[in-house]
């Protein structure tokens, strides 16, 4: 069974400790890897410690590289089975070992006061949109944000904005997906990020009341 987060995390009211999903692969262009340097640099610069997957290949390993020269710190959160493969950064700050996907994922939200996706592959996507939902649910009220790193996302964002108009998804479900172009302005829609009652919750509530 999945672990779900307790609904009783603290608010992001002073942001701590980021958790970032990204790729264990570099991408097709260079500017990915800038984008990581440059969200490390003002991680670290508003004194804000990472959390991530604790690999040490792809984009996962240069924002913990870039943040560790920085002066910052880094906690990873990896399954016994990735580190068996030694994909595990090894000169973290911190590095918990857990069991599984599940209990890293649980683990890795509980650390964090917040959480940004940057590019990545099908795991980045999994892991952005399971927090989303925790956040519509109300397991948490932390802020979310994407990283949209040379029009990325743009599809995505899209995507999203076409479920708001099928119906499927509402406006203030949608927007719990904060999405910018740069490290900084990410940085301030999360900083200034004010928690909303759970969508989900007022829905059923509204739903029931309207039951004969």
């Amino acid at each position: 069974m999945q672990t779900l987060p307790s609904a009783n995390y603290p608010l992001a009211s002073k942001m701590k400790s980021l958790c970032v999903y990204c790729g264990s692969s570099y991408g097709a262009k260079p500017v990915y890897a800038e984008a990581a340097r440059a969200l490390a640099k003002e991680m670290v610069d508003q004194q804000i410690s990472l959390v991530y997957g604790g690999g040490n290949v792809g984009l996962m390993g240069v924002i913990a590289n870039e943040i560790l020269r920085l002066g910052g710190q880094a906690t990873g959160v990896i399954p016994q089975a990735l580190m068996d493969k030694e994909v595990g950064h090894r000169e973290l700050t911190h590095l918990h070992v857990v069991k599984d996907m599940h209990e890293r994922k649980a683990l890795m939200a509980e650390l964090s006061d917040g959480f940004v996706a940057m590019p990545g592959g099908i795991g980045t996507l999994e892991e952005l949109f399971e927090i989303l939902t925790w956040s519509q649910l109300g397991f948490h009220q932390k802020p979310i944000g994407v990283l949209n790193v040379d029009g990325f996302y743009d599809g995505l964002i899209a995507f999203l904005q076409n479920q708001v108009a099928q119906g499927f998804v509402k406006d203030n479900q949608a927007s719990l997906m904060m999405h910018e172009t740069t490290p900084l302005a990410l940085m301030i829609r999360l900083q200034t990020f004010v928690p909303q009652p759970s969508t989900k919750v007022l829905d059923a509530l509204a739903a029931k009341t309207l039951l004969p």
